[in-house]
């Protein structure tokens, strides 16, 4: 048996570049940073921050949502898979390159904080709706249907 998973959270790096191919299809691709926090270690050595940077590769739907609401810095839960593939340069060289194929992405940004504009907040919406305390037959909250 055999697993290749990938779960990641992170800050876009740039804007999604997107494009279409013959068919039809979108792919959008875009890097992520992940940062791992600097701590001290137990006999006082300290271990920097280290961000590493991830090719993230999205088909159909998904680029297609990247190209309206993902932008430079919006923080993103992407789930996927590994892929890697080589390619000869210009000058002959053989580059390697690991993209990770999303099959899943949340978007965790707030619309409120998200540079795209034009997004309504939650918080706006929820003003409208009674509190949970709040019952249109003056049942108490504790009571339950079942």
């Amino acid at each position: 048996m055999s697993l290749n998973k990938v779960q990641l959270i992170g800050n876009v790096g740039k804007d999604p570049d997107v494009r279409y191919l013959d068919s039809g299809v979108a792919v959008a691709s875009f890097p992520l940073a992940t940062t791992e926090r600097a701590y001290t270690l137990a006999n006082g050595t300290q271990v920097p921050e280290r961000t590493e940077w991830h090719n993230i590769v999205l088909w159909r739907g998904l680029a297609q949502t990247a190209e309206k609401y993902v932008h430079k810095g919006d923080k993103l839960y992407i789930e996927g898979k590994i892929h890697s593939r080589s390619y000869d340069d210009q000058n002959g060289i053989k580059r390697y390159v690991v993209e990770i194929f999303a099959d899943n992405m949340e978007m965790l940004t707030p619309r409120s904080m998200q540079t795209g504009g034009g997004g309504v907040s939650r918080t706006g919406d929820l003003s409208s709706q009674p509190s949970p305390s709040q019952s249109s037959d003056g049942a108490d909250s504790d009571d339950l249907p079942f």
